[in-house]
């Protein structure tokens, strides 16, 4: 079964367009770097409320990527713009 990974997070709105761009950079390297990655999507809520989702072909590529995703530097630049963050991961039943 595929899983999401779904991230919370609210940053500074004057931060929006660093956040893309940086938001694309990671995304980019993730999907050199980790098997499994199927997409990902970013979502606004409001000005700071954003919803991240990676869409993984199983939980254990998933969670590999996310142990080491602190050593790419794409992601410490995509996530030091966040002021806060709430992660979880959810198993698709229908597609």
């Amino acid at each position: 079964m595929t899983v999401l990974r779904l991230d919370h997070f609210t940053i500074d709105p004057a931060d929006t367009g660093e956040m893309l761009t940086r938001h694309a950079a990671l995304v980019a390297t993730a999907k050199d770097a980790f098997p499994g990655l199927i997409e990902v999507q970013l979502a606004k809520v409001d000005d700071q409320t954003w919803i991240d989702v990676w869409h993984w072909d199983t939980l254990a590529n998933a969670q590999a990527a996310a142990a080491q995703g602190p050593t790419i530097p794409e992601a410490g630049a995509a996530f030091s713009l966040t002021k806060s963050l709430a992660v979880e991961y959810a198993q698709v039943v229908d597609a």
